[in-house]
């Protein structure tokens, strides 16, 4: 069985109203070198697909058309093998 995890961020050139109010509240919390923060998902999907190259085209379709939105975020996924 294959794992597909999905990170999903939001472009460097978006505004990340979120991502400023984690660091805010960080630096209040006595935290003050972090410097920026990008708030995004992470997903995981386990795949009946045993083919890692159809595997990761699928899971590439997956992102483009549903779980990214292409105008503002960027994904990046990683596959893998993993126990059933």
């Amino acid at each position: 069985m294959l794992e597909a995890q999905i990170h999903v961020t939001l472009k460097k050139s978006v505004l990340d109203p979120q991502g400023d109010t984690v660091k805010s509240a960080l630096a209040t919390l006595g935290f003050p070198a972090v410097q920026d923060c990008r708030v995004g998902k992470f997903l995981v999907l386990r795949l009946s697909e045993r083919d890692h190259a159809k595997a990761t085209s699928q899971v590439d379709e997956m992102c483009r058309r549903l779980l990214a939105n292409p105008v503002i975020e960027d994904y990046v996924f990683q596959i893998r093998e993993v126990p059933e």
